[in-house]
């Protein structure tokens, strides 16, 4: 397990958790850096002052709010050190509700929450219990990084995650990206829901990331001298101006992909019958272990 990111509490009315925040995701992204082509010495950046090019120190760097280009409230350090932050050391609970209520657009990074000491498991456990058997997400405010933050725990496994969450004034409103009204046919809709039916899947695991599988291959040949696999050029299909066309034949390739390799047929759609709950669940815990190994990859290092 990675090293906690941050030490402190959940404050659970009068209750206390000590707790660790360790990252529950990480990136795969194969990570380039700036070189001098000439001798390959890395690329440094330099903080200048705009106004006379001195190369500026650490101790000689200030901040402020710009008012306006040339008005400019400088804010010390100690300022901001006064400024009150009852979040610094605790994640504070502040309600609960369902997690439907909450935007999925509003949600960002994801932690776990681990208990820091024996004396703290009990309560962790008690919180998590409760957060299963009322089917509710816990709303807190913590601060991180000088900044306080909205948040959401939730039940993940036998942990307690927290969810970042925007603040109300950081969601823009989607209102004036829709398009007007349209006319729209029954079969359309159909048409487009036995497209929909034709690509459905159990989980999101198991996809990869192309390009990063594609720039780790490019690195690898490099690295052993070798000339590097041409890459697969993906053919653009003929634009289609029918509407129905366009599903039809998106349906009839995605059957293909699927290899059930039948004819696509565009017709109304029968009552979907609900699968299995333990069916769903058995086909969920067969793909674990292959999600945590698909995505991408880094390149071989040679000895």
């Amino acid at each position: 397990m990675p090293r906690p990111i941050w030490n402190g509490s959940i404050s659970f009315g009068l209750v206390t958790i000590p707790i660790r925040v360790i990252a529950a995701t990480e990136t795969h992204n194969i990570q380039l850096h700036q070189y001098h082509e000439t001798d390959q010495g890395r690329i440094r950046y330099q903080k200048v002052c705009e106004l006379d090019g001195k190369v500026l120190e650490p101790e000689e760097i200030g901040r402020g709010y710009e008012i306006t280009r040339d008005n400019v409230v400088p804010v010390t350090d100690d300022e901001l050190d006064d400024l009150p932050l009852p979040t610094a050391k605790a994640i504070e609970i502040v309600s609960f509700l369902p997690a439907e209520r909450i935007d999925a657009i509003r949600m960002g990074d994801g932690y776990y929450l681990q208990a820091s000491a024996p004396a703290a498991e009990k309560p962790y456990v008690l919180l998590r219990r409760a957060l299963e058997r009322s089917s509710r997400v816990a709303i807190a405010k913590y601060a991180w990084h000088n900044r306080e933050r909205l948040g959401m725990l939730r039940v993940v496994g036998d942990a307690i995650a927290l969810q970042s969450l925007k603040w109300d004034d950081e969601v823009r409103s989607p209102s004036s990206l829709a398009p007007p009204p349209v006319e729209m046919r029954d079969d359309e809709v159909d048409a487009a829901v036995d497209l929909l039916e034709s690509m459905g899947r159990d989980d999101v695991s198991g996809y990869t990331d192309a390009y990063t599988e594609a720039l780790a291959t490019l690195i690898e040949a490099k690295q052993e001298g070798v000339e590097p696999p041409p890459a697969p050029r993906e053919e653009r299909p003929s634009e289609v101006v029918d509407l129905m066309d366009a599903l039809r034949s998106s349906v009839e390739k995605a059957r293909t992909a699927r290899g059930e390799g039948e004819e696509a047929t565009v017709h109304e759609m029968p009552e979907r019958r609900k699968k299995a709950a333990a069916k769903t669940a058995k086909k969920a815990a067969a793909k674990k272990t292959a999600a945590k190994k698909s995505g991408g990859r880094r390149p071989r290092r040679s000895a």
